[in-house]
């Protein structure tokens, strides 16, 4: 009882109404002007603050040292050594199998599961994603190497004739450096965008976009593969459609496939999709996943080399691997120039799903992850790994979710088992069949292919998420991965002007936004006009439309001054109809009051015209003989020839509290609308501002000796309160004007 007492009790807060004036003498706030440090009191706060922010600086740009002095061996040791096996033995077959991808041969794929992970491990602050080869990148690195190093460049020469022949080594080796100077200038971008604090770039790829693009990525994927499924050599097309043709060539071959290495692929997805489907099925009786993948490249590779598949049916195989590590070595700087777009493309890309990732799992786990610092993370591992020969890397799903759920806290003992592989069991898979790599990548891309149940989803929740979705899908399949990436975040950008425009011209008074609400009550003689957009350049005019929108069917009552027995009659109804007189705000310059006049005496016949400041001694007459021109032209009389009016609203508040910033553009417009609506003697009143958007009205010379900080409240309630005691709740404003409106 006491504590249904206590939730449903009423409460009673008294405190004086807060203008923003009254706000800073009580708060003590400084001028802008105060705010900023002189350069001497800047120097000597820096000079104070040096040694501990060092310290600072170093723990931050080492996250490991946050950590690691308190790790315990007792209590994470053991599922660390579990949770690194298990990603250990996903690296194996995945690495190998996504450098095809990259158009590289598989040993560099183990040289990628390697030196990154090392680096992330020292400077990463998320403990939970798996650093590594990663689909989509793998294609963007392919469809790199591919068009810079095209097997057409690479024929063997037969003496002074060019052989069908392609001179594989020569290939790879040049298709190694491209991906290398590739994934070192992708690396370097990151490291400049995480120092300079960039780490928010990342937001601009919204969850709608990146599932669209790594949807179109698999599509790319599964035709990459192709060749290696059905043993076919197509063409391989760059640029736009490049898709379409690669697809054109592959049905064109479809009668020359290698029914050898058709057979290897087709049994290797049947076992890969049936152990996959039996760890679903045992997944919450099993403490590890069965290492699927594994498993079967072992079994194939053993298959391979007894039954003698690459002699006695020509399967293709993967061939030699080199063990043990390689030297480092300088990037190709010449080859910048030629990559710096696609370089750019990954390095956004592969950020944007490590940091989503990293996010997930560290509100899961109830840590923090540093944006800035995950994207030098990032780059110094890609930086670091272009060195030593390794591709774009970036974390991946399937790994870093076997990592966190085994336990694991770092990545370091899954580096180790591929250390492991690269020195000792490299030469083992050589008679490993490209066709099961081939098979390894579809199967793994089911996920990716489930994403598009997003459309139902998208068509239920958000058009406009759907219709991003649906152009990003779309402009990758057919532009290619780096130019569909482009055109898919300009489409995202459009897609907010877009909102923002729609959402001020969507601007509701409160009474209509709370309609739904039976016991609410609009309060005599105020209206709370309030719109979700920020007011700037782009929706300004929007902005003012929506507020003339609502304003509009303000009914005012004219009293003639030389008709005495009209005192209070309703224009309405006089036989010329109701007349409505609203400030445009849409003035010139040159124009002292500007005001639209809207006059509609036939239901069937509504006009809009203009009225504008007269002579002193002018005076308008509106007759029956000017009705049909004031339906179709514009009509020029004075506001004040209007003569005495009143109007059932005498105050409007401003709701600006969903406003973040406000530019020049938007200042000029809040003037107009002060300027206009106190000619007719209707006070303008902003409620809700953010210090930065009253700091911004200050610098740009908002406030004058007719608009005062009088006319800013802290809330919405304060500026109700305000227009209730100054003007009331049932008193109507008057306007008496020297001029006055004849009617013959």
């Amino acid at each position: 009882q006491m504590d249904s007492m206590c939730r449903f009790g009423k409460y009673r807060v008294e405190r004086e109404v807060l203008d923003e004036q009254r706000l800073e003498e009580i708060t003590k706030r400084k001028p802008c002007s105060d705010a900023q440090p002189s350069l001497t009191e800047w120097l000597k706060d820096s000079l104070r603050c040096t040694v501990p922010k060092l310290k600072r600086s170093v723990v931050s740009s080492l996250p490991v040292l946050t950590w690691l002095p308190k790790y315990s061996v007792w209590e994470y040791g053991m599922p660390d050594l579990i949770a690194g096996i298990s990603v250990g033995i996903l690296h194996l077959p995945q690495s190998m199998a996504y450098a095809l991808l990259a158009s590289l041969p598989p040993v560099f794929g183990l040289y990628t599961s390697f030196y990154p992970v090392l680096i992330y491990f020292f400077f990463g602050t998320s403990r939970h994603i798996s650093i590594g080869t990663f689909t989509v990148l793998s294609i963007m690195m392919g469809s790199v190497t591919e068009r810079l190093a095209p097997d057409m460049d690479f024929l063997k020469m037969n003496g002074t004739n060019v052989t069908a022949e392609v001179n594989t080594a020569a290939r790879d080796s040049y298709r190694v450096q491209v991906a290398a100077a590739t994934t070192v200038l992708g690396g370097l971008i990151q490291v400049v965008l995480g120092l300079v604090k960039f780490g928010f770039v990342g937001t601009y790829l919204s969850e709608p976009l990146v599932r669209a693009y790594t949807t179109a990525a698999a599509v790319h994927a599964v035709v990459a593969q192709l060749k290696n499924i059905f043993g076919i050599s197509p063409r391989r097309f760059s640029g736009p459609l490049s898709l379409l043709y690669t697809l054109k060539d592959v049905c064109s071959l479809l009668h020359h496939t290698h029914l050898s290495t058709l057979v290897v692929s087709a049994v290797s997805m049947v076992f890969l999709i049936m152990g996959k489907e039996f760890n679903s099925f045992l997944s919450p009786k099993l403490p590890i996943p069965i290492p699927v993948d594994l498993i079967t490249i072992v079994t194939a590779t053993l298959i391979s080399k007894y039954a003698q598949l690459n002699n006695n049916y020509t399967v293709s195989v993967v061939g030699e691997i080199p063990s043990g590590l390689r030297s480092p070595s300088v990037p190709d700087v010449s080859l910048f120039g030629e990559v710096i777009g696609d370089a750019f493309a990954m390095a956004i890309v592969g950020y944007a799903i490590c940091i989503s990732l990293g996010k997930t799992f560290a509100l899961k786990h109830g840590y923090k992850v540093d944006s800035n610092q995950e994207l030098v993370a990032l780059g110094l591992s890609n930086t670091v790994g272009g060195f030593f020969q390794c591709f774009s890397v970036c974390s991946s799903m399937s790994r870093s979710l076997v990592h966190e759920t085994t336990g694991g806290k770092t990545q370091v003992i899954s580096s180790l088992i591929v250390l492991v592989a690269i020195l000792k069991l490299g030469p083992l898979f050589q008679e490993l069949p490209k066709a099961v790599l081939g098979a390894i990548v579809f199967v793994n891309l089911k996920g990716m292919f489930k994403q598009y149940y997003d459309i139902v989803t998208l068509w239920r929740s958000s058009k406009i998420d759907l219709v991003l979705w649906l152009v990003t899908w779309v402009s990758t399949l057919l532009l290619n991965l780096d130019l569909g990436l482009a055109a898919s975040v300009t489409f995202a950008l459009v897609t907010v002007i877009f909102r923002t425009q729609i959402e001020a011209q969507r601007g509701k008074t409160m009474i209509e936004r709370c309609s739904s609400f039976g016991q609410v009550r609009e309060i005599p003689g105020i209206t709370i006009f309030r719109s979700s957009a920020t007011l700037y350049f782009a929706n300004a005019e929007l902005y003012l439309e929506a507020l003339k929108e609502k304003v509009s069917s303000w009914k005012g009552t004219c009293i003639d001054r030389n008709v005495p027995d009209q005192e209070g009659q309703d224009w309405s109804e006089r036989e010329n109809g109701t007349v409505f007189v609203i400030p445009t705000t849409l003035r010139k310059p040159d124009d002292n009051c500007r005001w639209e006049y809207l006059k509609s005496g036939d239901p069937d016949c509504t006009s809009l015209g203009w009225i504008s400041e007269l002579q002193d001694e002018d005076s308008t007459t509106l007759d029956s003989s000017s009705e049909d021109t004031l339906s179709h032209d514009l009509e020029r009389v004075s506001l004040g020839s209007l003569g005495k009016w009143t109007w059932d609203i005498h105050s409007i508040i401003l709701d600006l509290s969903t406003a973040n910033f406000i530019d020049i553009v938007g200042l000029k417009t809040m003037k107009n609308i002060f300027h206009d609506f106190s000619e007719i003697d209707v006070d303008i009143y902003i409620a809700g501002c953010q210090a930065t958007v009253v700091e911004q009205l200050e610098l740009g010379g908002f406030f004058s000796q007719t608009i005062t900080k009088r006319h800013l409240f802290a809330s919405v309630h304060d500026a109700v309160l305000y227009c209730l005691d100054h003007r009331g709740a049932t008193l109507t404003p008057r306007y008496e004007p020297s001029l006055h409106l004849t009617k013959m």
